[in-house]
């Protein structure tokens, strides 16, 4: 397991991430984390490693863009003194493309995805003992959707980011293509984005085994 004692865990990204998580921070008492992917990775950390005492945060937010998380990073990341940080962000910056063609202010490129991806990540790893960035994703069994084919290429900057800096990598759109070999994509997210109870799971399970998770652990 890559988290120690005590660690604190800040899972940042869009609506994903967010899922109705409490505010100004996710995190405390009355169900904070949300009903996503964040809520079972704390659920699964505290169950199975209760001797660590982890401290989980989501400070995701529905809508967001890396745009946004570059002007919220300072505030919402770096103030709150994490060891961790996982990032998952990208989806909106893809769908504003499909769903906002004609509103292109609104459209994250991947020129500027991926720079400031790597701003983010550059700024953030002296600071912290370790990142997981998590590639975005579209739960498309088609390859050649040309969303699910756009949303591959920012899922490929993130590989290339990964490559390049030391940090964790999640190919999310990789954990989804396993199990819609089974069913479709309507059984994990009604919109192909928002997943339900079984698709946060996939999530969840994607990023516990990027952090060494030992799903067999005994205190």
């Amino acid at each position: 397991m890559k988290l120690k004692a005590k660690d604190r865990l800040l899972l940042i990204g869009d609506s994903v991430t967010d899922a109705d998580r409490a505010r100004p921070v996710g995190e405390g008492l009355f169900n904070p984390h949300g009903r996503g992917y964040p809520n079972m990775v704390y659920g699964l950390l505290t169950a199975v490693y209760p001797e660590l005492n982890l401290h989980i945060i989501n400070n995701g937010i529905s809508g967001n863009t890396v745009r946004d998380l570059k002007n919220r990073w300072q505030t919402d990341v770096l103030d709150l003194n994490p060891d961790w940080v996982t990032v998952m962000i990208g989806i909106n910056d893809v769908w504003r493309q499909f769903d906002c063609p004609d509103m292109p202010q609104l459209h994250v490129l991947p020129e500027e995805y991926e720079k400031t991806l790597r701003e983010l990540i550059a700024v953030t790893l002296p600071k912290v003992s370790g990142m997981v960035l998590m590639t975005p994703y579209f739960i498309e069994s088609n390859p050649a959707d040309a969303m699910r084919a756009r949303m591959d290429q920012y899922g490929a900057i993130c590989r290339k980011i990964a490559g390049e800096f030391p940090v964790e990598f999640v190919d999310t759109q990789a954990a989804f293509n396993e199990v819609l070999k089974y069913h479709h994509s309507c059984y994990f997210a009604w919109d192909r984005v928002h997943p339900n109870i079984p698709g946060a799971n996939v999530l969840a399970r994607a990023l516990l085994n990027a952090l060494d998770f030992d799903w067999s652990h005994r205190v």
